[in-house]
């Protein structure tokens, strides 16, 4: 079987999963610790910081095996179910040759060309232009696609995506951004169970003047003294737990600089290897530009996707390369052509534009690598001429249709 993409990164995207599901286990020792501090102020509000602190450690040390056994469980169901809930949350559904044989076709000619198993095909009903790759096995591989990209992209473009998630497949990328996934899904899970829970606490007990509601009456006999040194100390325990959770959470979003911005790169290259058209490539990136955005999906499923529009704090948490980086290294390597970013298209999310479009074709069907595929616009109504007739003429572009992507040239 004939392989592709670079070996060494392929060895490294399975190191790194490795690491990243041993530091699973790691953050999530630290959220339990962190809820043990917060039931031990909880359980007793008049005790130190070192006894908060060692009674802590004691029950982290009971819980661990529990931990343990319940992030093992999240990981098996997400081993075997996580497609269908990426499935339940982009509405992504598996389609055959019957109901999309352009596009079913297309997938498989890839894959017999390189002697490739052939992933399940999701189609997503969404006018975004956006795909993505998902599995950790052959038998779970799978590549949804959008009805936009389907309708605003032609044959060699949609081609070319299709090789650029194959790419991702081979190139072991899919495996490690699951694991990310996984990862992220369970440290939000227990960070905000735990930001839950102290915010139901601290709102019931600060009327009390005391961290534990229940017990302030019967310790309202305590000397001063011990007052003071007990509220302080769990004040500060209760911002240590508070300072642990948010540093897991933070590291569990800094998993995602483990996954390497050149992967896409990669994939890019790919997909040209596969299909021998860098300018294919080039222009199914041009017109995904900006487009790609998908309606309810988490930033997990972004991140997967062939261009994620979503950027993090001053790019540090951003997972893609801008288009225009990717389309440069196309240009250099590959030696592409690069037509430039397409305009800015109006904004039709309006009930009444949407209504005076809805059986207009989209506007970038028209771009200068496309086929002459989908409705046709329909014709002007022909003026009267001298003699009283209609004029004869050939079917143009509607009035205000550009002539191509990129406008009058």
């Amino acid at each position: 079987m004939a392989a592709y993409g670079l070996y060494t990164h392929i060895a490294s995207n399975k190191f790194r999963s490795m690491l990243l599901l041993a530091g699973l286990f790691a953050l999530v020792y630290v959220l339990v610790y962190a809820g043990a501090l917060v039931a031990e102020v909880v359980i007793n509000g008049n005790g130190t910081v070192a006894y908060y602190l060692s009674h802590a450690l004691a029950d982290l040390k009971v819980a661990a095996p529990v931990a343990t056994v319940v992030a093992a469980v999240w990981i098996v169901i997400a081993y075997f179910f996580h497609q269908s809930m990426i499935d339940a949350v982009t509405g992504g559904h598996d389609v055959t040759r019957q109901e999309e044989p352009r596009l079913y076709n297309l997938l498989e000619n890839l894959c017999i060309s390189r002697g490739i198993t052939m992933p399940k095909l999701k189609i997503m009903e969404s006018p975004a232009l956006n795909a993505f790759a998902t599995g950790l096995n052959p038998r779970q591989y799978s590549i949804t696609v959008t009805t936009g990209l389907l309708d605003a992209l032609n044959d060699k473009e949609i081609e070319a995506v299709l090789g650029h998630e194959l790419t991702h497949i081979k190139n072991g990328d899919v495996q490690l951004m699951v694991v990310a996934v996984i990862i992220a899904g369970v440290v939000g899970f227990f960070g905000e169970l735990f930001f839950r829970l102290f915010t139901n606490f601290s709102w019931s007990s600060g009327s009390g003047g005391s961290w534990s509601s229940g017990s302030s009456s019967s310790r309202s006999s305590s000397s001063s003294s011990d007052s003071k040194n007990s509220g302080g100390g769990a004040v500060i325990v209760i911002i240590i737990a508070i300072v642990l959770i948010i540093v897991a959470w933070l590291m569990s979003q800094v998993v995602k600089l483990a996954l390497s911005r050149s992967r896409e790169y990669l994939a890019d290259a790919g997909s040209v290897e596969l299909t021998k058209d860098p300018d294919a490539m080039i222009s199914a990136l041009r017109k995904i530009e900006n487009r790609g955005e998908l309606p309810g999906a988490t930033s997990a499923v972004m991140e997967l996707c062939v261009d994620n529009p979503r950027e993090g704090f001053a790019d540090l948490f951003a997972t893609h390369p801008s288009v225009q980086s990717r389309v440069d290294a196309l240009v250099k390597f590959a030696g592409g052509h690069d037509p430039g970013p397409l305009p800015p298209t109006e904004d039709t999310d309006e009930p009444e534009a949407r209504a005076d479009q809805q059986d207009t074709p989209p506007p970038l069907r028209h771009g200068p690598w496309d086929d002459a595929g989908g409705p046709a616009a329909p014709p002007p109504v022909p003026a009267p001429g001298p003699s009283g007739t209609a004029n004869s003429s050939p079917v143009g572009n509607p009035i205000g249709n550009p002539m191509g992507p990129w406008g009058r040239h």
